[in-house]
Formats: structure tokens, C-alpha cells, sequence
């Protein structure tokens, strides 16, 4: 009988936790991250949050500023030693507007048993991949 893998597929994470952020359910995006995870979204002009209880109210003041909200990876991959690189598109209602802000970037994430405790996100998804890639290189 063949042994059941231990490893956690980091491509499924990746897709159950964006599936949590369009339910916008913060108790399920909290779970995929360590407890002491950094969230950089510095590149993107927004800073750097370390920790749940910082990410946490970041997502609850972002998503407080839209009526929708709807992200789709366009891309996720698995690039070994715990790097996970995704296309992601953001598509948004703004509240109290009729119009749609849309918004696409590259994330970085670096997963320790399954949970992300590193969390770099790009302006650039080209500039994300070459990072995402050379982490890997960098892992292995």
C-alpha cells in the first residue's frame, strides 16, 4: 500500500486561502499563516505587518473600503523548498462607487509545515517570479 505524503501540496494552501479571502472570512485566512508570519506589502506602498494580529487588521481595513472584493490567481506555483509564487489579480468595488478598481501583482511565500511565515507581494509579477525563483535556489 503506498505511503500517504506528509508534505503539504502548497498549491492547494495557496488556492483554499485565496478562496477565504473572496468569503472574506478572516478566521480561515488567519489559519494558513505561523503565528508570527510577516506580511510585506511594501513594494505595493502599504508597509510591512508582522504577526496574525497585524495582518489580520490589515485585511479588515482593506476589505472595510469596498462593497466587492474578488481576487483570482492566474498562476501558482510550487518552486520547491517551500517557495510557493503566484499571479494574482485583484478586481474591487469601492464603497459608496459604481466603478471597479482592478489591480494585478506577483506574491511570494515562503511555507514552514504548511503555513506561510513570510508573505513578499510585488507590483511586478515578473519581479516577483525572478525573487520567488532565486529564494528557492537560495532554499535549496
Amino acid at each position: 500500500m503506498p505511503e500517504e505524503s506528509t508534505t503539504p501540496d502548497l498549491v492547494e494552501l495557496a488556492r483554499r486561502s485565496f478562496d477565504a479571502v473572496n468569503r472574506r472570512d478572516f478566521d480561515a485566512m488567519m489559519g494558513f499563516l505561523a503565528p508570527d508570519a510577516v506580511w510585506d506589502m511594501s513594494d505595493l506602498g502599504m508597509g510591512t505587518f508582522e504577526g496574525v494580529p497585524a495582518i489580520r487588521g490589515f485585511y479588515e481595513d482593506w476589505f472595510g473600503s469596498y462593497d466587492e472584493f474578488r481576487i483570482e490567481a492566474e498562476e501558482i506555483l510550487d518552486l520547491g523548498n517551500g517557495v510557493v509564487f503566484a499571479v494574482i489579480s485583484q478586481n474591487a468595488r469601492p464603497v459608496g462607487s459604481s466603478g471597479h478598481v482592478q489591480f494585478r501583482y506577483g506574491s511570494v511565500a515562503v511555507s514552514d509545515a504548511g503555513l506561510a511565515v513570510r508573505t513578499v507581494n510585488y507590483f511586478d509579477p515578473d519581479e516577483a517570479r525572478a525573487a520567488a525563483e532565486r529564494l528557492a535556489q537560495e532554499r535549496g
